[in-house]
């Protein structure tokens, strides 16, 4: 992780191993953030997020901040209004402030894509999502459309 040692709220490097990250568990679905808040000085967030084979993400939403995601492993399927989109390995997909989405994985396999979120500020979310998902797991995913 980082850290302002000289405490004038210049920030420094990041470098993280493998698996290294906050680690937020919702059932099927797992989020590991790499960088954000102070990190970012507020700017964006990144993280992976993972889906086991067969499962659902988060319920179809939106929110004022864009989303970027690369597929890093897998294949995932990608809601965006009313259209869904197979990404398979390195896929890009962007999906604008304000259009409603969401990810699944309809595969075999586990699925994972790297997501920068900006601004930054999603990350503070985190542990209300936990708390939801723990009280709504997550079903099989979709066959599609």
């Amino acid at each position: 992780m980082s850290d302002d040692t000289a405490g004038d709220g210049a920030r420094t490097g990041v470098v993280l191993a493998p698996g290294e990250g906050r680690h937020y568990a919702m059932g099927g679905m797992s989020a590991i953030f790499k960088a954000d808040g102070d990190e970012t000085a507020g700017m964006y967030n990144i993280s992976e997020w993972w889906l086991e084979a067969d499962t659902q993400g988060p319920p179809a939403h939106a929110h004022p901040e864009d989303d970027v995601f690369f597929v890093i492993e897998g294949t995932m399927h990608f809601l965006m209004d009313e259209t869904w989109h197979e990404a398979p390995q390195g896929s890009f997909v962007l999906v604008p402030g304000g259009v409603t989405h969401t990810f699944e994985n309809r595969s075999a396999a586990r699925a994972g894509a790297l997501n920068i979120g900006a601004p930054g500020g999603f990350e503070q979310q985190m542990p209300m999502l936990v708390e939801w998902f723990a009280k709504n797991p997550l079903g099989p995913a979709s066959s599609g459309g």
